[in-house]
């Protein structure tokens, strides 16, 4: 017999000894390679980085909401950290490292913040989630302009890009003036040049509905009652296929030669330093809340399009979204 046989059957011995003697023997390793599961043991917070009632705020109530009915927790609460541009939310996320029991819904600022210098939290700090979905900007005019399409205003943009006043809600830098910029530099405008209005609220939909300015950047629903009631009229919109409903007849912006896609997302972040087992939850959660009716019924009559990602693939979409948005604020000098 081979040596190798002997040491089979010496273990095979020990084995048989063991086993008499009432022990029981796991093959090695067995249980490591799959962590044990983990769900949140008290209240989950979703925290926010802007008042009650403004859309991210929105968006985590309804979140929040589908967590209780779909018994996901068994509590959760929304709570607003305005300040600093989210930097007061993103701060006091990170302070609960590696606790899941904490969940941040942001949008572009997570990214941007950092690009213009205006905070050090920035997507690399925290655990990506989910991307929720996407908010594609509408090009809006007034129903008496004479700018009649989408290539009309590319046409104006391209020639006098001073000429005309657009409006912006509710920041220089933010997702509504990257549009402008992505769709004006893809016409072959100096995005410098351009004359841009900033609103602080909704008031720039009256500012428009009363010929006070040329143009809105927006998204789709908060403009739909002034363009049902003939007031207002959409040119084009930044999506990169035609929208359902009462937008299928409204061209995107490709149809007019302008290729590009533009829009704001929402992301649901956790803190750094998340271990998997509680990262493994949330995509099951997620993934779970996405797919039910009250969730698809919110996306349709807000018009927002579905794009949700898992917390592997938004990680990806974060930094390819951080080199787009950082083009589009170096064109209006607002990198630092």
């Amino acid at each position: 017999m081979t040596p190798n046989c002997l040491a089979c059957v010496g273990v095979t011995r020990i084995v048989a000894l063991v086993t008499g003697l009432g022990f029981c023997i796991a093959p090695p390793l067995a249980g490591l390679a799959q962590p044990a599961g983990w769900k949140p043991e008290k209240n989950v917070e979703i925290v926010v980085g802007s008042s009650a009632g403004s859309a991210l705020d929105r968006v985590a109530r309804t979140v929040q909401k589908l967590f209780q009915d779909l018994k996901m927790v068994d509590s959760s609460v929304v709570v607003n950290k305005v300040g600093g541009g989210h930097m007061v939310a993103l701060t006091y996320l990170n302070q609960h490292a590696g606790d899941g029991h904490y969940l941040e819904v942001i949008s572009e600022p997570l990214i941007t913040n950092r690009i213009t210098g205006r905070g050090a939290v920035s997507h690399p700090d925290i655990t990506p989630l989910a991307r929720l979905f996407t908010e594609y900007m509408a090009f809006t005019v007034n129903a008496d302009s004479p700018l009649k399409s989408g290539k009309d205003l590319a046409d104006q943009l391209r020639r006098n890009p001073g000429s005309l006043s657009i409006s912006i809600m509710t920041a220089r830098g933010n997702a509504n003036h990257i549009a402008l910029v992505s769709i004006a530099k893809a016409a072959g405008a100096d995005a410098r040049k351009l004359k841009t209005v900033i609103f602080t609220s909704a008031s720039a939909i009256t500012a428009l509905a009363g010929g006070h300015v040329d143009v809105i950047i927006s998204g789709p629903a908060i403009v739909m009652p002034l363009v049902r009631s003939g007031k207002l009229r959409i040119l084009a919109i930044a999506a990169p296929r035609r929208l359902g409903g009462a937008f299928a007849g409204i061209p995107v912006w490709k149809e007019h030669g302008i290729d590009v896609a533009a829009g704001t997302w929402r992301v649901v972040v956790g803190p750094g330093a998340l271990p998997p087992q509680e990262i493994a939850f949330w995509d099951g959660a997620f993934s779970k809340l996405i797919q039910s009716r009250e969730w698809r019924d919110d996306l349709e009559k807000n018009l927002f399009t579905d794009s949700y990602m898992n917390s592997r693939d938004t990680r990806h979409f974060l930094e390819i979204e951080y080199d787009r948005l950082r083009a589009a604020l170096a064109e209006l000098g607002m990198v630092r």
